[in-house]
């Protein structure tokens, strides 16, 4: 009885270290079919300020019944700063970060995207450091690993984005050679690449300023099913604001039942719904720092099943990047999780003496 209750303990403790690897590996899988979905509808016309508002909105209204159902006993009080923080929470993330990724996804490709948006955690870990939410001592281990690997996966990111190589054929797919028709239509429009290479750093610095502030926010407000469908109100209504003023044709509004709604409605769901709400539960244990650690892995899984599904091409330069970014990103992840062990040490030693003290009287009684 006494190994079983050893075992089961055990396998809990386990699943709970475990818990924040799953789901933040989990939410990257999910993530990389935004961007595919994403460059489709953009692809077929669709306005980026729109697609942003449709993705908001049913991001809010998916998760409204789970917050008012699960979260009616502990929801917090709503104070003006927590008010203000989400607003300013909704215009980092649906308005500047999703209308520019979708920008700079326009004159670039998916997997350029996700290939700069690697450059997350370098910037989240320097804002961390800025704003004294992340500790670096250089005369550490720990800190020097988090550096060496932050630095190793921006270099990777870099790699994949400056060198490309030879191409390498891993899928057969009839995609393929339309790819290649299509050499010289994706040169027309090089002149623009590095106008969407500014437009995807915008995207990425208002990313990473997000993760940073609503690290703060779900500390003062630790509701994650309600924090998260406020924050997608919040963005649905400033979005709709400058999609009024920007966007004046009342067409680019209709959705038929094709990618134009299909796209909105798996971007809601997964990257503004589920996303906000497992990103609260992760960073409220391990903080901004770990959760944008495996950005990285977007970009790969976004590459592998563009090749797979669609037909793009990989490059050698990928690949290395690729191997590369994955060194740097254990070796940040192996940095959070020294740093995990650090602070739990205290409240684990204390737990040990507090068993200590309520099996004295036991024994004694024994004896």
């Amino acid at each position: 009885m006494m190994r079983e209750k050893i075992c089961g303990a055990s396998f809990s403790n386990m699943l709970n270290q475990g818990k924040p690897y799953l789901l933040t590996v989990g939410l990257q899988f999910g993530m990389a079919g935004t961007f595919i979905i994403t460059k489709a509808c953009l692809d077929r016309g669709m306005s980026r300020f729109v697609l942003t508002v449709y993705r908001n909105l049913i991001a809010a209204f998916v998760l409204a019944p789970f917050a008012l159902f699960f979260e009616r006993n502990v929801r917090p009080k709503m104070t003006m700063n927590v008010f203000m923080q989400i607003m300013a929470l909704g215009f980092l993330e649906p308005v500047i970060d999703q209308s520019f990724t979708c920008l700079g996804m326009q004159y670039t490709s998916a997997s350029f995207a996700s290939a700069i948006m690697n450059a997350v955690p370098s910037v989240t870990f320097v804002i961390a450091v800025i704003l004294r939410l992340e500790r670096v001592k250089i005369k550490e281990i720990r800190s020097q690993a988090k550096v060496i690997g932050t630095l190793v996966t921006f270099g990777g990111a870099l790699l994949m984005t400056l060198y490309k190589g030879p191409e390498i054929n891993l899928f057969n797919h009839p995609n393929t050679s339309h790819h290649k028709l299509d050499a010289s239509h994706s040169q027309q429009g090089h002149k623009h690449w590095v106008t969407g290479t500014v437009f995807l750093c915008i995207g990425c610095l208002a990313w990473s300023s997000f993760y940073i502030l609503q690290s703060i926010t779900v500390k003062r407000y630790p509701a994650e099913l309600s924090l998260s469908s406020l924050i997608c109100m919040a963005g649905a209504l400033q979005s709709a604001v400058v999609a009024l003023i920007a966007d004046h044709n009342p067409r680019t509004w209709v959705i038929g039942f094709n990618i134009t709604l299909y796209g909105p409605l798996y971007a809601g769901i997964m990257s503004s719904g589920i996303a906000y709400y497992v990103q609260g539960i992760v960073m409220k244990s391990r903080g901004p720092v770990f959760m944008t650690s495996f950005n990285p892995l977007l970009m790969i899984i976004v590459a592998t099943l563009g090749s797979f599904l669609l037909g793009e091409q990989l490059y050698l330069g990928s690949i290395i990047g690729a191997i590369i970014i994955v060194v740097g990103l254990y070796s940040v992840v192996w940095g959070k999780a020294k740093d995990y062990k650090v602070i739990t040490l205290p409240s684990a030693s204390a737990a040990t003496k507090e068993t200590e003290t309520q099996q004295l009287p036991i024994s004694s009684t024994h004896k």
